[in-house]
């Protein structure tokens, strides 16, 4: 054996040595570097000890390695080379000039400073822990719908920072999507529980949007024939000045006055919204309150508190007909804002008026229970100008977290933090009353407690002086709201603080047994609630971490393989860019803080509204929009406020092309603009001619243009400054949909190009992941003379970055001052750390990837648009039509089939009906794009076999699809193709399969049989087997 052993080892060293004298040099593997150029072919190699005598160190290869725009853009330059050339361009910017017309190409852009050049990962992650222990995370007692809270470490590092969960799309897709959608039925029967409504959406943008959500919705309840809506001044004051602004566009009149005050007399009343508990912590009875509402035809909306409804008697009890609030309680951590999920529910009677997303339970092609997204009809993307609200991404991630939470907690979990919550304010205003400095309100209350003193601002100044943050109403008022994280030894400082910082001689601990609950027997709650096996059995770590990972192994993500969306923009989400989002002192801020304490965020704030403005040759940017159709409405409001502004109120037309996401005319209906629609040409393009025609005919009238570029077709169109000019010549303003961004930074700009106004959605362009249907966010960049109208608050007055010389804001937008700003860390990191040449390096790639995979594809499928040079933008559209007539095949069919090959499809039937668009980011390997087409070449070949006759028409791999497990494990198989290759129709797929865990999901029963709240057992089983008897 030894001797063996010695001749494989000689054996083995002759070989190596042959080797090393062999030559030929083997290439270095992609992404491997050297230092010193490979020997000349027939030259002895000479030992390494040699070459490090002589070798010369170079300055470039002591520069810092962790650069990040080489992990972002994915493409090597050999691979850019390549794909360029299949296109039929010699370079990269060969193909860019031959795509992006020459007369709005930008000079090169460039940013100041060190953003310029961008920071390594490293110096960023340094960057940004400078800018968060530049914030001051006192304790906030200020309430106001934003509360401290514990985010369950099982849920913060399972979710909130899970790529799994937050690059999930929106659940178009149910089949691949099963898992999230499961989380969000929790959530919708989570909040019908609480507020004994028996309907709720999946999640809106924040309480104060929820609330003129629901005054839209008293609106269209009654068909606009009564104006006027009253709001009680008990409510959070962001949420009547955000109804107060909404109103304007339905030309809705809104009174704020005492609840008890409410005057109906006029017949012209349609709604009523109260506070429940109140801003101030009361905790009224409005059972006859409603019932004399409903006796005039008036609808009542309460906003809510979850947490207190584990307590209070809930408003479907009382009688309210709609019930809207803020899940960020639930787990969420304050952000300084957002993001957060809000709710509404209310009755099925009105579910059809309904904003937002709805999860509804349906079944499967074998008739097995399945979750899909119901009641799509009522949504932008389908009614368009006639939606039910122009709100498109909402908070999926934020209500899957609140929704976790309470499954954690469970029922009996949520009732001791409430009591816990109550019995410290309890505590607290005991231990007031005997402290006998101040006056506590006598009212019943739930967690925030009222009072009065001498000097308001002296009692808050000293509880800053220990790292508190009281609510100060007026010079006489303060409120101190308690929630879960808040402690004894908080009550204590507190008694110290409201006298005049002296000890007291006692403690919250020995006044405890003293307490006893300040709610009256009539408001507190005795019905059941969160009853469902589902919020009662995962209440240990290890149980709920399982049921996590169970719930997200259901769902397809970046993770698993690129997310070709049209208009999408399924990017990277790069880890870095995340962390800063669960940095304490970027988490634990209340937005309401005294700005002083946010001097990190304020930083961030003027370098990103910098950084924005340069990149899109705009003045100003307001960041309080928290959703790309909030950005929209927003920008279309600052249109309008100049326009009056000018005494042109008159101005109220808005031209939209018949191509332009549905969110556009949505958005215009909301400000109550009269629509235009003008068409496209055979091209693709927006019909210059019927558009001048448009505008000249409304030129007295004329507000706005709203216009996407690239178009929504893929194309850059040649005559867009045209079109600017011609909507500017009769006195219009140029709103650009920003969609489509990213074939713009740092090629073009929307300033540049002759727009106005323009939102960005920094979940697109900007990096800020899908998360399953939200987060978002929306902030609009204007031209100067619109900067003045940009939108401040009512509690902390802000406005653009950088901030104009004079101000007329158009009122409030969203609940906080600067919108979901937990998020904007991701955005900002991105830009920092891609410099201006990475971003436009990005920009190119993404057209580069387009293009390739469109010339791949077209020998195939037609592809429907392209520019005068032939190319295609960052996205296009391939034309699957002609499939029906041959083949019987429609997209949807294609788009089920993908799942077999493990991807999502492209964006279905939209902008044009019967295709497929598709778009790759500048993430996405050459690889990744290779797989896919060839997935999509397959089914084209299978498509052929239906045309050839050689698979069934009805019965065949499209037509099935998707194919998961339990179907093709089954004792039987009627199909006429085996379940090999149903399965595995591609080699890469037996390495690794993403596997669908549904049938095809059958979306009219969902609708016919609208069920959006988690139901027994026994009850889904008789369900589903009637649906397939």
């Amino acid at each position: 054996m030894e001797r063996a052993r010695r001749l494989a080892n000689r054996a083995l060293l002759r070989r190596l040595l042959a080797a090393a004298g062999s030559t030929t040099s083997p290439s270095p593997s992609r992404g491997i570097s050297t230092l010193a150029p490979s020997p000349a072919a027939g030259k002895q190699r000479r030992p390494a000890h040699q070459y490090a005598q002589g070798r010369r160190v170079s300055v470039s290869a002591l520069q810092p390695s962790d650069t990040f725009p080489r992990r972002h853009n994915s493409a090597t330059p050999a691979e850019q080379a390549a794909m360029a050339s299949t296109c039929g361009f010699d370079t990269v910017d060969a193909l860019i000039d031959a795509t992006v017309p020459a007369a709005i190409r930008a000079p090169p852009m460039r940013f100041a400073g060190r953003f310029d050049e961008g920071f390594t990962e490293s110096q960023m992650i340094g960057h940004m822990q400078r800018l968060a222990s530049m914030n001051k995370a006192y304790k906030s007692f200020i309430g106001m719908g934003y509360y401290n809270t514990h985010v369950p470490g099982v849920i913060l590092r399972n979710l909130m920072e899970n790529p799994a969960w937050y690059t999930q799309y929106t659940p178009y897709q149910a089949e691949i999507a099963q898992g999230r959608l499961e989380s969000l039925l929790n959530y919708q029967t989570m909040i019908a529980d609480l507020t004994g409504l028996p309907m709720s959406n999946a999640s809106l943008l924040d309480e104060a949007t929820a609330a003129a959500e629901a005054m839209a919705m008293c609106n269209g309840i009654l068909r606009g024939k009564k104006k006027t809506f009253l709001i009680a001044s008990n409510c959070h004051p962001q949420t009547i000045d955000v109804c107060q602004t909404r109103a304007d566009g339905f030309d809705i009149k809104v009174v704020v006055a005492d609840a008890k005050d409410f005057d109906y007399s006029s017949g012209d009343v349609c709604g009523v919204l109260v506070q429940y508990p109140g801003t101030e912590g009361e905790v009224l009875d409005y059972a006859e309150f409603v019932k004399d509402a409903h006796a005039h035809g008036v609808k009542v909306v309460m906003a809510t508190d979850l947490l207190a409804l584990t307590t209070l008697r809930p408003p479907g009890e009382i009688g309210a007909d709609i019930a809207v609030g803020s899940a960020q309680r639930f787990g969420v951590p304050m952000g300084y804002g957002g993001p957060h999920a809000a709710f509404l529910a209310t009755s099925q009677e009105y579910k059809r008026l309904m904003p937002g997303r709805i999860i509804g339970v349906s079944v499967d092609s074998t008739g097995k229970p399945a979750l899909r997204m119901a009641m799509q009809t009522r949504e932008q993307h389908i009614r368009r100008d006639k939606a039910t609200s122009n709100i498109c991404t909402a908070q999926a991630l934020l209500a899957n977290m609140a929704a976790m939470y309470a499954v954690y907690h469970g029922p009996a979990g949520l009732k001791a933090i409430a009591d816990r919550v109550h019995g410290l304010a309890g505590t607290f205003a005991h231990g007031l009353k005997k402290l006998g400095t101040v006056t506590v309100q006598d009212l019943p209350f739930f967690d925030t407690v009222k009072v009065t003193c001498s000097d308001a601002r002296a009692i808050a100044k000293e509880a800053v002086k220990n790292e508190m943050n009281l609510r100060v109403v007026d010079a006489n008022t303060i409120t101190v709201a308690f929630d879960e994280t808040t402690t004894l030894e908080d009550v204590d400082k507190l008694f110290k603080v409201f006298n005049n910082g002296k000890s007291v001689s006692f403690t919250a601990e020995s006044l405890a047994p003293e307490v006893s609950s300040s709610i009256p027997s009539s408001l507190a709650r005795d019905s059941p609630y969160l009853t469902h096996p589902i919020f009662n059995m995962y209440h240990t770590e290890h149980e709920l971490l399982r049921y996590l990972h169970k719930l997200q192994s259901k769902d397809l993500s970046l993770c698993h393989s690129m997310i070709p969306l049209g208009s999408c923009t399924m990017k990277l989400n790069a880890t870095v860019e995340m962390m800063p989002v669960t940095y304490p002192n970027f988490a634990n801020l209340h937005p309401f803080a005294p700005t002083d304490q946010a001097a990190g965020y304020h930083e961030m704030f003027d370098d990103l509204g910098d950084l924005l403005c340069k990149i899109t040759g705009f003045d100003s940017f307001s960041l309080q929009p928290n959703a790309g159709a909030s950005g929209e409405y927003a920008g279309l409001m600052v249109i309008r406020a100049y326009h009056h502004s000018r005494g042109d109120h008159h101005r109220d037309v808005c031209i939209i092309p018949v191509s332009a996401h549905g969110t556009n005319p949505a958005s215009a209906a909301m400000v109550g603009m009269k629509i235009v629609a003008v068409g496209t040409d055979s091209k693709g393009n927006i019909n210059i001619e019927e558009l001048r025609k448009a505008a000249e005919a409304n030129k007295d009238n004329l507000a706005a243009l709203m216009v996407t570029y690239p178009s929504t077709h893929g194309v850059y169109e040649e005559g867009v400054d045209e079109i600017c000019r011609i909507i500017h010549d009769n006195g219009g303003q140029v709103y650009m949909d920003g969609a489509n961004m990213n074939a713009q930074v740092g090629l073009t700009s929307p300033g540049f190009i002759g727009a106005d106004v323009c939102h960005l959605n920094l979940h697109k362009t900007f990096c800020i992941p899908h998360g399953g249907g939200g987060p978002g966010m929306g902030p609009i960049g204007v031209k100067k003379h619109l900067a003045p109208f940009l939108p401040s608050h009512p509690v902390i007055p802000t406005g653009g970055f950088p901030l104009p010389e004079k101000t007329d804001p158009l009122g409030t937008i969203s609940a906080a001052p600067w919108g979901s700003a937990l998020i904007l860390p991701i955005s900002y990191t991105y830009i920092a750390m891609m410099g201006s040449q990475g971003l436009t390096d990005a920009s190119k790639i993404a057209i580069l990837n387009a293009n390739y995979m469109a010339k791949r594809l077209e020998k195939y499928y037609p592809v429907l648009f392209r520019g005068v040079n032939g190319t295609v933008a960052h996205e296009f559209i391939i034309d699957l039509r002609g499939f029906k007539a041959t083949a019987g095949i429609e997209p949807e069919d294609v788009a089920k089939r993908l799942m077999d090959y493990g991807f999502h499809a492209p964006t279905m039937s939209w902008p044009v009906p019967g295709t497929l668009m598709i778009e790759p980011t500048e993430s996405e390997s050459k690889a990744e794009l290779d797989r896919f087409c060839d997935a999509l070449i397959s089914i084209r070949e299978e498509i052929a076999e239906i045309e050839s006759g050689k698979a069934d028409a009805l019965n065949n791999v499209l037509k099935g699809a998707p194919h998961p497990p339990q179907l093709l494990m089954s004792d039987t198989w009627t199909k006429p193709y085996s379940r090999e290759y149903a399965a595995f129709p591609a080699a890469w797929l037996r390495g690794a399969k993403f596997w669908p865990t549904t049938g095809r999901v059958d979306n009219v029963y969902g609708d016919r049989n609208l069920i959006c709240t988690l139901q027994q057992a026994s009850q889904v089983a008789e369900e589903a087997a009637a649906a397939t008897a």
